[in-house]
């Protein structure tokens, strides 16, 4: 298997990956971090996937699809922090004034699962980062110290799967998602070229 990252620019793709089966169901779309709470909650069924579609048309878009072939089949959203709800929230620390760049979503499509698409997902959302001219990339995973995650909370991946990729701590947070605490991990892409 050949894993191809892209950035997330041909809707129908997004929408194949994190997108409801029923168009008009009420899914995350990965927006609730991406857009302001008041727009987000107001989104509802069809109008979500055209807010979307539109992330999608922008530059830079919503984040990175991963591809086996051309068949898409994993997620990470991946954006400038200052455009996202972690501008303002209080939970996920700034570290400093640097142009940030979030990412804070990962998912893989049933039946691609446990073939590494995380880490080609989190490798090819650094590159693109970088390409885009990011100093920094940081996430915000949970710190689980091994221990299982359910698989519906896991969507902010783990310490572990940050460290893999060269990302250290930069600091606690006081967010908690599935019991777990949430960490601050940073890759500064000025030193790693």
């Amino acid at each position: 298997m050949s894993i191809s990252v892209r950035p997330a620019t041909v809707f129908q793709d997004v929408a194949a990956v994190i997108g409801p089966k029923n168009p008009g169901s009420n899914v995350c779309f990965c927006l609730s971090y991406r857009l302001g709470s008041k727009e987000n909650l107001a989104l509802r069924g069809p109008a979500r996937a055209e807010r979307v579609r539109e992330l999608c048309a922008q530059d830079p878009p919503p984040g990175v699809l991963a591809y086996d072939g051309d068949e898409p089949v994993g997620w990470a959203a991946l954006h400038p922090r200052s455009d996202t709800s972690f501008a303002r929230n209080r939970r996920i620390p700034h570290v400093d004034d640097l142009e940030v760049w979030s990412l804070w979503c990962f998912r893989v499509r049933p039946g691609h699962r446990k073939q590494g698409i995380m880490h080609a997902l989190l490798d090819g959302a650094v590159a693109y980062a970088r390409e885009r001219g990011a100093p920094v990339v940081e996430g915000y995973p949970v710190d689980n110290k091994g221990e299982k995650v359910d698989l519906t909370m896991a969507y902010v991946g783990t310490r572990r799967l940050f460290e893999r990729a060269g990302f250290t701590k930069a600091a606690d947070t006081t967010s908690v998602l599935a019991g777990f605490p949430r960490v601050v991990m940073r890759l500064d892409l000025r030193d790693n070229p």
